[in-house]
């Protein structure tokens, strides 16, 4: 069966973004972990994880996960490295035959405030409307005032959605190319290592995400994948 059209569309368009970044390289990544098989509720579970990095960000991280015949999943975070004042992208699709019930993008601060000129690209662009848009979790406070979640009602508006996503990575790309690199000492390095470890910490409360995988694995095996791999601390500057 193949991928929901926006969890492919998707997918496609984040890996031609990778192709703007500068200095890009894979990432090494457990075999054990690149393509893993479970089950959950006598279902099928596959996942397949993709990781680079790059000039300015720490890890490019990009997992695409199905269970059966129906849950699809498009999990993609950015990581910054802490030196670069860039800040952190996610983006996460939900989707099953009878649609797309979460569609989620952002370019999230890591020191309270986006770095000016991308906050100023990110307000030029032009405006959209969904018209289901939705309400963010209780830790949704990482998020920026652009972040976008919604439910997408029809394939007009997923396709917004991938044009927001590619526009947003854009502005990140050339973001990556331009910031200057500080010191680790710098005070400002350390206050966006501490800010990453904030993003790291809000998004391993998401509950939903650990239960799928201690039902579908183990426990134990679910805390690596989420803290080893998911959201992994940023190394100490």
């Amino acid at each position: 069966m193949p991928l929901h059209p926006l969890v492919d569309r998707l997918a496609a368009a984040i890996r031609c973004c990778w192709a703007e970044l500068p200095e890009l390289e894979p990432l090494a990544v457990d075999p054990e972990l690149e393509a893993i098989s479970g089950s959950l509720d006598g279902e099928a579970l596959f996942i397949r994880n993709e990781l680079h990095r790059c000039r300015g960000l720490r890890k490019l991280h990009l997992e695409t996960a199905r269970l059966g015949l129906g849950l699809q999943i498009l999990h993609c975070v950015w990581f910054p490295d802490p030196r670069f004042d860039l800040p952190v992208f996610g983006a996460d699709i939900v989707a099953s035959p009878a649609g797309v019930s979460a569609a989620i993008m952002d370019l999230s601060p890591v020191r309270g405030v986006l770095p000016e000129g991308i906050a100023a690209a990110l307000a030029e662009r032009s405006p959209r409307h969904y018209s289901q848009p939705r309400e963010l979790p209780p830790w949704g406070s990482i998020f920026s005032p652009h972040v976008r979640f919604v439910r997408p009602a029809d394939a007009s508006e997923e396709e917004m959605f991938v044009e927001e996503v590619t526009e947003a990575l854009a502005i990140l790309a050339r973001a990556c190319h331009h910031t200057p690199a500080q010191a680790a000492t710098d005070p400002a390095t350390v206050e966006r290592w501490a800010g990453q470890l904030s993003y790291c910490k809000q998004q391993k409360q998401n509950d939903k995400t650990r239960r799928v995988l201690e039902k579908a694995f183990n426990p134990a095996w679910a805390q690596v994948y989420i803290e080893d791999l998911l959201f992994d601390d940023p190394p100490r500057p």
